[in-house]
């Protein structure tokens, strides 16, 4: 398909989802999308009408102006960006941690009252603070937020973020890292966001570190690598059997799609595609 014929059919094909009936999906893994996913040119509605159509269950990194969107097409708002904190300016620094208290916390308020189940946070770069001198700034945060959390029923999930090609000096990079600061604050709502791509890249070994920290997880996104586009044979990972193993633990949480559709492709198909591998 031409790219001039593609953007009318793209949106002809999403408005045609309002009247359709949902796919049904098996459910052993409960699925989302992120913006990204759509391309660059279908509004929130259109997005949220076609995910809704392909048995999609909730939207990632959506903030509370847009929540109702979701919920109007059923979606469930599965991860709240907007807690203060951003991928350079975080929790490893101590300055940091009075202003990302108060906005964690309302945060945290703000998802319970709105049926959002996680939370988003990063460690931050590492600028001049060591990874140890970082790891005990990120639990002592932590620890002075977790018993809001359990009290609420809220997830907050630190992602971890690949160092060597998108995040240049950022300090939760490595899985051990991660896993020493979540066996350290010991609680069942502050968790991991294993997030596949930027694993990928780090550590690699994605199933044997998935079983032996499944306890510490409680996010997945999704991403082909190189390039962190549609889950296919164009890129080295195996989505197949990691969907698999995923659903073999028993995984109650969402596994949210957070890739970016190559140049020339059709996004609903690609989206159709990782949906149907993830389905398992």
């Amino acid at each position: 398909m031409r790219r001039r014929d593609f953007l009318p059919a793209l949106a002809l094909s999403a408005a045609a989802a309002q009247t359709s009936t949902p796919v049904e999906r098996k459910g052993r893994l409960k699925q989302t999308v992120t913006r990204g996913v759509f391309g660059r040119n279908m509004s929130l509605e259109d997005s949220c009408r076609l995910a809704a159509s392909m048995g999609v269950k909730g939207y990632d990194l959506i903030g509370p102006a847009d929540w109702p969107t979701l919920k109007k097409y059923g979606l469930v708002p599965t991860m709240y960006n907007g807690p203060g904190s951003t991928i350079p300016e975080a929790l490893n620094r101590t300055e940091n941690h009075a202003a990302l208290e108060k906005s964690m916390n309302a945060a945290i308020d703000e998802a319970a009252a709105n049926g959002v189940p996680s939370i988003i946070t990063f460690s931050g770069n590492r600028k001049s603070t060591g990874d140890a001198e970082g790891a005990d700034n990120c639990v002592a945060f932590l620890n002075k937020v977790k018993a809001h959390a359990e009290d609420k029923g809220i997830n907050i999930c630190m992602e971890y973020l690949n160092s060597k090609v998108n995040h240049k000096d950022y300090m939760f990079d490595h899985i051990a890292w991660g896993v020493d600061v979540m066996k350290r604050v010991n609680s069942p709502r502050v968790k991991i966001l294993y997030d596949i791509y930027h694993a990928q890249i780090m550590d690699g070994d994605i199933v044997r570190n998935i079983r032996d920290h499944f306890q510490w997880i409680g996010h997945f996104h999704t991403g082909g690598n190189p390039g962190r586009h549609e889950l296919d044979d164009t890129q080295e990972l195996n989505y197949h059997f990691i969907a698999k193993a995923i659903a073999d633990l028993n995984y109650t949480g969402y596994v949210g799609h957070e890739y970016s559709p190559s140049p020339g492709r059709d996004p609903e198909a690609d989206l159709k595609q990782a949906l149907e591998i993830f389905d398992v």
